[in-house]
């Protein structure tokens, strides 16, 4: 594999591509909201997507061993996880997956429990279905980072109605990049008490210097059998446009029951791009993945300077181990400003001109913080934070 070098400073067109970051945000403001990434896709991707349409014939698409052969590869490659061809389902993405999921575990007025803030997806997944959505918020511990309230969490899932618990590995916000201890204390309490484990790790390759995605299914034999794991390149090399995702699932009947759902619902076919461009980039964008990586540490290093000087105290920064999403507790603002965070949010996106992600939109224990995407050129970061701090200058006067 021919090692190539990326410019992720590189300014590409905005507006205008249809993408909906850019397109539905109102012109002459920045998004940071959506979590999408601002950045080429890798060349190889690129490559193979175009040598897949110079074929020039778009029918239903046949998804070869050479998929699942990748799959399996990069993950036994890169995290050491042994995956069986017959334990993964293909989908068109990881929230249909986890809607699948819950459909084949439980029955209407179930509950499903999630740990908060978390992805705002999963409280739709959940009620779709008819199920209840379970809470137990996440803990600021001393090193101002998210940890678990371990006996409001076993509480929870000692509710007999509690049928499973959605994990976020790399957690969404927040950024934490959970431990081997905690997944497998995780996978005690949820064995204990019956409860499944759905496991997103669709941010698995986003991880910075120092810290170690491991996948929940590989800690243990337990955790495997008691857990369902979903996947995707598209996340971490920024084809989630393409709609892809997998299931993995080692129990049979338990994968009987999602493929019936995956059909039920229809997200069984994905599209002829889809494949080539997931095996692309898991057989020739490993270097594309460490570079950007490096590009997001910087810009997280970058976001906390300016933090540190500029922000009077006002905002603290959650430190980032995963993901490319800042947490920033603005708490101490909004009681200056005398508003709360959805409020502040209205008033960034109308007075700085920056739109990013109220807190309360991953839960109510989001309540004064904001979400910030960093995956973006430098120079676009830096106007966001010239405008942003312009804005908190004005509101300390």
């Amino acid at each position: 594999m021919n090692h190539r070098t990326y410019d992720f400073n590189a300014i590409v067109p905005r507006r205008g591509s249809g993408c909906v970051k850019w397109d539905t945000t109102e012109p002459g403001v920045i998004p940071m909201w959506i979590a999408d990434m601002d950045f080429k896709a890798a060349d190889p991707i690129i490559e193979a997507i175009n040598r897949r349409a110079a074929h020039g014939v778009f029918a239903y698409t046949q998804v070869t061993d050479e998929y699942y052969d990748a799959v399996i590869r990069w993950f036994a490659r890169r995290h050491g996880w042994d995956i069986r061809r017959e334990w993964i389902q293909y989908t068109i993405g990881v929230v249909p997956a986890i809607s699948c999921i819950i459909k084949a575990l439980a029955m209407p007025g179930d509950k499903v429990l999630v740990t908060t803030p978390v992805y705002n997806c999963f409280f739709s997944s959940i009620r779709n279905i008819g199920c209840e959505v379970a809470e137990s918020p996440l803990l600021v511990g001393k090193d101002g980072k998210y940890h678990f309230d371990w006996s409001g969490f076993e509480e929870q899932c000692a509710d007999p109605k509690v049928v499973a618990y959605i994990l976020c590995n790399p957690h969404n916000p927040g950024g934490r990049v959970w431990t081997r201890e905690e997944l497998l204390r995780i996978t005690d309490i949820c064995v204990r008490h019956h409860v499944h484990v759905i496991s997103d790790e669709i941010h698995n390759e986003l991880v910075m210097p120092g810290y170690t995605y491991i996948p929940f299914a590989s800690v243990s034999a337990e955790a495997l059998h008691h857990s369902t794991t979903c996947i995707s390149a598209s996340k971490s090399f920024n084809i989630a446009g393409l709609q892809m995702a997998n299931i993995v699932c080692a129990d049979p009947a338990l994968s009987r029951r999602i493929d019936r759902a995956i059909n039920i619902h229809e997200v069984c076919d994905v599209n002829p791009f889809a494949p080539v461009a997931t095996i692309a980039a898991y057989n020739e964008c490993e270097d594309w993945i460490e570079q950007l990586n490096q590009h997001i540490f910087r810009n997280s290093q970058v976001l906390q300077q300016r933090i540190d000087n500029e922000s009077h105290g006002l905002l603290t920064n959650m430190p980032l181990e995963g993901t490319y999403l800042a947490w920033t507790d603005c708490s101490r603002l909004c009681q200056k400003l005398g508003c709360n965070v959805q409020e502040l949010q209205d008033m960034l996106t109308e007075q700085a001109k920056v739109y990013l992600n109220a807190g309360t939109h991953y839960g109510a224990s989001g309540e004064g913080f904001i979400r910030m995407n960093l995956a973006c050129p430098q120079p676009v970061l830096d106007e966001a934070l010239n405008r942003l701090f312009a804005f908190l200058k004005k509101a300390v006067q």
